[in-house]
């Protein structure tokens, strides 16, 4: 039997001085990890592969240490792949050349769902939809990208290449590439970012018009604004039914820019000022979306401080909250600004984080954060971790379950055993049905047992057992242990208690 250490003294001392304060059991607690231009991982392009596996794990332990529960995990950065596929190359960003296969062989992909479930974290797999070529001057194209297998497909708006999303054969594609990753690997998530239609180049118009006067759909020329919209409407409810079809337990989630449309436009738009909206801008029509059922969660990217003039982040938190028209809300929040040196005061200090994410806390329709990204959870910009985990994320948390899909219903672990040996328990415990992985309770013998209580939780993750170190002063014989096993869709068994 393999078992996992942990110090269970330690986590009841915490509890004490922590049980003042009301702890969310559930919560979306997540990180990105950018490997476009190798912002969070691999560290460089061509990196060995004992290296590339070793910056994981450490962003994942990042990710435990900070008490996170989900990771989003971008693997299709531009039209390229951190995973095995037949339909699109291997990255440049992971091996130095576009379709070269990483050597020793391995999926990077596969090994981070195995590292995550070991750790009971979540996987969403990020991708982008139309970028497909990041820069057409410096970056390498493999003889078997899309690009140079169906050239007709793409456009070319500033230095970047894009799929052309006034064609339906653009969509068909993605949609394929999307089925692919969902019939051959166990994540919980596809998770799309803001970039639809590219942001505006002042001056440049968007080179469409022939796949409009080709495809127009019956959209008159003035209406072209619109059915760019309809364009990018078509391929999320592409995507939200091949993903169903597939398998309906697998979230779909959208992470948009912070702003849907200013009040100026729209009245029902925020009361901002931004200069770029998803709705005029990058043609995303989100609340569509949430209202049809198309996506299962949003994630608005709200990178500004609480305050701010024109985008202020408390206003667009409360905005979203009142127009989620029931579809999940996580809060994304931008890391990088923090710098003891910003401009706006607000980000030189890590309380602006801890602030915004305790805002999110008292609406109801935001379930928890997103944070942008990897890379600054690990350099823990200005103490972040420690403001994080003495105020907020002092326990950890299981993510949210998602109503808008199918659920997984778990049974109870099987065989769950407790052995005492001097200072030290040894739990260990079977598989049960759904069981992606498990959570193990402590509570005094005499004290009632509720797996509401995240404050007994002493572990979360995939190993079938653990040893428990115990202190002088914490008598192994006057504890329980109970373990549940938790499904892919993070409904929680009934308990079996560890005898």
């Amino acid at each position: 039997m393999r078992f996992i250490i942990i110090t269970v003294f330690l986590s009841c001392v915490l509890s004490i001085q922590g049980e003042k304060k009301t702890y969310p059991k559930r919560e979306m607690r997540a990180m990105w990890i950018a490997t476009v231009a190798n912002i969070d991982w691999p560290s460089k392009p061509g990196l060995a592969v004992d290296m590339q596996k070793n910056e994981m794990v450490e962003l994942l332990d990042v990710a435990k240490d900070y008490n996170l529960n989900t990771i989003v995990f971008q693997i299709r950065p531009a039209s390229d792949a951190f995973f095995q596929s037949e339909l699109e190359p291997w990255s440049q960003w992971l091996t130095g050349e576009q379709g070269l296969a990483p050597e020793p062989d391995y999926d990077p992909l596969q090994f981070t769902i195995d590292e995550c479930r070991k750790r009971g974290l979540d996987v969403h797999v990020w991708l982008n939809p139309y970028r497909a070529v990041f820069d057409t001057v410096r970056c390498s194209v493999a003889d078997d990208h899309p690009i140079k297998t169906n050239p007709e497909w793409f456009v070319t708006y500033g230095s970047t290449a894009y799929f052309n999303p006034g064609l339906p054969e653009t969509r068909n594609h993605v949609s394929s590439v999307v089925a692919d990753i969902i019939r051959r690997y166990s994540v919980d998530a596809i998770h799309f970012d803001d970039y639809f239609y590219p942001y505006k180049i002042a001056g440049r118009e968007f080179p469409d018009q022939e796949a409009f006067e080709e495809h127009s759909r019956g959209f008159l020329p003035e209406e072209k604004d619109d059915w760019r919209r309809d364009n990018v409407d078509l391929i999320i409810q592409q995507l939200h039914d091949s993903i169903k079809a597939i398998n309906p337990s697998v979230e779909f989630g959208i992470s948009p820019f912070g702003v849907w449309r200013n009040k100026s436009k729209d009245p029902q738009g925020s009361a901002t000022k931004a200069g770029v909206t998803n709705y005029d801008d990058l043609y995303a029509d989100i609340l569509k979306w949430q209202k049809a059922g198309w996506i299962d969660y949003v994630t608005p990217q709200i990178y500004w401080h609480i305050g701010k003039t024109v985008a202020d982040f408390k206003i667009i938190s409360e905005w979203w909250n009142d127009n989620a028209y029931d579809c999940p809300v996580y809060t994304g929040h931008g890391l990088y600004r923090l710098n003891e040196t910003a401009k706006a005061e607000q980000w030189r200090s890590s309380e602006e984080i801890s602030r915004q994410v305790a805002l999110g806390r008292e609406l109801p329709s935001i379930a928890g954060s997103m944070f942008y990204s990897a890379k600054w959870l690990k350099k823990n910009p200005l103490g972040l971790k420690d403001n994080l985990k003495e105020e907020l994320y002092f326990h950890s948390a299981l993510p949210p379950v998602n109503h808008r899909v199918k659920p997984m219903l778990p049974s109870q672990p099987q065989q769950a055993s407790c052995e005492v040996k001097n200072k030290t328990v040894e739990l260990s415990w079977e598989h049960g049905t759904n069981n992606d992985y498990f959570v193990v309770y402590k509570t005094k013998k005499r004290k009632g047992f509720t797996t509401a209580n995240v404050e007994d939780i002493i572990y979360i993750g995939g190993k079938l057992g653990l040893k428990a170190k115990l202190s002088r002063k914490n008598k192994p014989r006057k504890y329980n242990y109970f373990v549940t096993g938790i499904s892919r869709t993070n409904h929680e068994s009934n308990f079996s208690v560890c005898e």
